[in-house]
């Protein structure tokens, strides 16, 4: 959702996109696919000459992870394993909470990856003049998507940052979903919004500009000191 020349530099899938949100038992008769998930993005990736982030289910040591990838166009790929389970889903009884907080680069962004309930967690998002973009994918239901909508414009304007909040949309067996994918400046303006309906879009993104806001009205420097605990 990132524009370059003669395409997207970036492309964002929501969270689980080839398989959908699952909790259950399920989830690990289809655990092969997150490997090939994996492959098909540095595949497309490469040919593409692009960079290509979402989340798939994977198993490591025997434990779950809802493991959101960032995979960049020579194929080499950074993830961050969700920190914030859903519980009130059942998501803490089949997968495990990751322990990292990950700021990663590319083409010169700073880029806070979270995945779908982290959003709820101000502390965890918390830019440390760390980073200049946020991506939040997520599998967020359409009965909270006015939640969703409030919360990526407040993570942007307290963060001074660039928001990328990409969710799915349809149904499942249990929850309809909404979609909303958005792209929220520093100032909590709308850049992209694709609404309700399955559909890809693409904006600009204007880094130098982020950087003279931030300098013109410095926020982020007078932000409160604090130890976060894992």
């Amino acid at each position: 959702m990132m524009d370059g020349e003669g395409g997207s530099e970036l492309y964002i899938l929501p969270e689980m996109w080839n398989t959908g949100f699952d909790t259950s038992d399920r989830i690990r008769q289809l655990l092969s696919t997150g490997n090939n998930a994996l492959k098909w993005m540095q595949k497309n990736a490469r040919e593409r000459n692009c960079a290509i982030a979402g989340s798939v289910a994977v198993m490591e040591k025997n434990r779950i992870f809802n493991r959101f990838y960032l995979v960049k166009s020579d194929g080499s790929a950074v993830h961050y394993d969700k920190r914030h389970l859903f519980g009130i889903g059942g998501e803490d009884n089949t997968f495990t909470a990751g322990h990292e907080r990950i700021v990663c680069e590319l083409n010169s962004w700073r880029i806070l990856l979270l995945t779908c309930y982290d959003l709820r967690f101000p502390v965890f998002a918390r830019n440390r003049n760390d980073y200049d973009m946020m991506i939040c994918i997520a599998s967020w239901p359409e009965s909270r998507q006015a939640v969703w909508q409030t919360l990526l414009k407040a993570r942007a304007i307290e963060n001074q940052c660039i928001v990328c909040g990409v969710n799915r949309t349809g149904c499942d067996p249990l929850c309809s979903y909404a979609g909303g994918s958005v792209i929220i400046d520093a100032y909590g303006r709308e850049l992209l919004n694709l609404g309700d309906t399955e559909k890809a879009g693409t904006s600009e993104t204007d880094l130098h500009g982020l950087q003279a806001f931030r300098q013109k009205f410095p926020v982020l420097n007078d932000a409160d000191d604090f130890t976060l605990k894992y």
